[in-house]
């Protein structure tokens, strides 16, 4: 049984904007993800215990809503988890 991906329409509208993601280890974390646009860092996540990688893209996804929105970058990497998310 297979599901249907969602949509992410803001990683869409970032990627079609020139920005990018990218996901991977990052220093001592073993998974992240990280957004970003031309001029700055809108999100860097970091991947929870037992979330797999579509629920990470989907917050992801959110995470950029949230940036873009507030002028508030999300930051788990440095500042912890994000109770936005």
């Amino acid at each position: 049984m297979s599901e249907v991906f969602p949509s992410l329409p803001n990683i869409e509208f970032l990627i079609d904007d020139n920005g990018e993601i990218s996901i991977g280890a990052v220093a001592s974390i073993p998974c992240s993800a990280v957004a970003t646009d031309e001029a700055r860092c809108l999100a860097m996540l970091v991947r929870r215990e037992d979330e797999t990688l579509r629920q990470l893209l989907i917050r992801l996804d959110r995470a950029i809503e949230i940036a873009l929105e507030d002028q508030d970058p999300v930051d788990e990497i440095n500042n912890g988890y994000d109770d936005r998310l």
